[in-house]
């Protein structure tokens, strides 16, 4: 009797099963790999399997209003091209650009000016070249520089950030924009509804009863790991702007027990970058309060007479957007890459085409550098990683470990001429969920400043060399292969 019911029961699983792996199939049947690995959650953990796939994986009618979305986006940006301040200066240099025949040499190297063009088309990242950029390498003096800009502030603060803590930066941030508020100036803060989930609504009751605006970006009605909006954008009356890896909590200041020092890279635009910033913000604030829209009017892009300074595009990429831009401007980086290619992220969980592109230009004999963290937040993602980083050494890529805390720095640098900050990780997530900003800065001053810091944090790291890699334990090797097989969902 026991017997016959177990059967049943395993016949019925079996069933459930093949039911579920149709469903995944055909809701996922744009990309194999992606395909592929749930399946395998699926087939291995039944039951159990798609409820995390309904979780994690699932989210089809959000397609739906993120075209809507991006539509909407082309309508601001196209009411930010006919401002007076663009009308015959910043739209006629980009109309001058799209003409391939007559590009300039603009980043000082012509045959990377593609990039500048790419990210025109692609990410419809306007070309701005009278910005004035300080470098941030750590939380501290990030923080002290945009409160101290907070506090100066005349007529707007626009900030989004994807994790609030409820930590003490946090309450000297909202303390800072809830006096400013009083004083009559426009605050708004857009948050992620996942990165900052675990933070209580009474952080932020200062901010809106002094008038100031609290957003939150797609609210977890249920748990939604998909689609979050990893973007960090701080603009200040439209003069100053803040982007780069950091969030808001004392770990970022080097406060975790956990991780210790904090390593990142932030940068402080003045400039017309920072009209990039403001636009993507009014984009994403929009979306959230579609009844309550920023309109793009004169007061939040001030024209500010500059002598020619840096170079650079502030492109954005998501589920928002036509193309995956910033994932094809770092093909494109490293495609064009002559002498060197340093790049710094927490997670290195490549898709074909990058660790293609990268194997080749190692073959080439480009000078390649990764580093990642050696005391990793994300187990399976470190584990991928160091996958992903043993077969890149056959090729001549040297991989680094960085010892001293946590380093959470999103950079890519190629031949001392091009640097890229943001929020986008080197990873699939990064790539294809995530709604993501990054600058790319064409200037060989700024970016040598990047890799003068990325060579002095080699010193902190241990090298993931032929002799390393051989003798990690068969223990890491199974973690290995497992998380590369569950890459796609990482």
């Amino acid at each position: 009797m026991l017997t016959n019911i177990l059967s049943l029961l395993f016949q019925i699983t079996f069933f459930v099963n093949i039911i579920f792996a149709a469903i995944i199939v055909f809701l996922e049947r744009k990309n194999p790999a992606v395909t592929w690995a749930w399946l395998m959650v699926v087939l291995i953990f039944p039951y159990i399997g798609f409820i995390v796939y309904l979780i994690l994986g699932m989210e089809p009618k959000k397609h739906k209003t993120f075209f809507e979305k991006s539509k909407e986006d082309e309508i601001i940006l196209k009411n930010y091209a006919l401002l007076d301040i663009n009308k015959d200066t910043l739209i006629k240099k980009q109309r001058s650009l799209m003409n391939k025949k007559n590009i300039m040499d603009i980043t000082g190297t012509a045959h990377l000016n593609d990039l500048v063009y790419l990210n025109l088309m692609s990410g419809n990242a306007l070309y701005t070249c009278n910005n004035s950029i300080d470098i941030f390498h750590e939380g501290n003096s990030k923080f002290e520089a945009m409160l101290k800009d907070i506090k100066n502030a005349k007529s707007f603060i626009h900030l989004q950030y994807y994790i609030v803590r409820n930590s003490d930066i946090s309450k000297r941030l909202i303390d800072a924009l809830s006096e400013k508020a009083r004083e009559g100036v426009e605050v708004k803060l857009l948050i992620d509804g996942m990165g900052s989930l675990a933070t209580p609504k009474k952080l932020y009751e200062p901010l809106i009863e002094a008038g100031g605006k609290l957003g939150i970006f797609l609210p977890p009605y249920f748990v939604r790991i998909n689609y979050r909006n990893h973007r960090k954008i701080c603009v200040i009356d439209g003069l100053y702007g803040y982007v780069g890896g950091l969030n808001i909590g004392d770990e970022y200041l080097g406060k975790s027990k956990r991780f210790g020092n904090w390593r990142d890279c932030h940068i402080r635009i003045e400039g017309d970058g920072v009209h990039s910033l403001e636009t993507r913000f009014i984009m994403d604030w929009n979306y959230y309060a579609p009844h309550a829209k920023v309109e793009v009017k004169s007061m939040y892009f001030p024209s500010v007479k500059r002598p020619k300074g840096v170079s650079m595009q502030v492109v954005s990429s998501g589920p928002d957007t036509k193309w995956p831009a910033i994932h094809d401007s770092f093909i494109k980086m490293i495609s064009e890459a002559n002498k060197s290619i340093y790049i710094q992220t927490p997670y290195f969980v490549p898709d074909d085409t990058i660790l293609e592109s990268l194997r080749i230009a190692a073959l080439s004999g480009i000078d390649i550098r990764i580093m990642i963290p050696a005391h990793p937040d994300h187990p399976f993602v470190y584990w991928a990683a160091l996958s992903y980083l043993g077969e890149l050494l056959d090729a001549g890529v040297k991989c680094y470990q960085y010892e001293n805390g946590f380093v959470h720095s999103k950079l890519v640098m190629i031949d001392s001429l091009i640097a890229s900050v943001g929020t986008a990780n080197l990873d699939i997530r990064s790539f294809k969920l995530n709604f993501e900003i990054t600058a790319f800065i064409y200037d060989s001053d700024k970016t040598k400043a990047f890799e003068k810091q990325f060579l002095e944090d080699m010193n902190h790291c241990t090298q993931i060399d032929f002799e390393y890699y051989k003798n990690r334990s068969t223990m890491t090797k199974i973690k290995e292969a497992v998380s590369r097989l569950l890459s796609p969902l990482l």
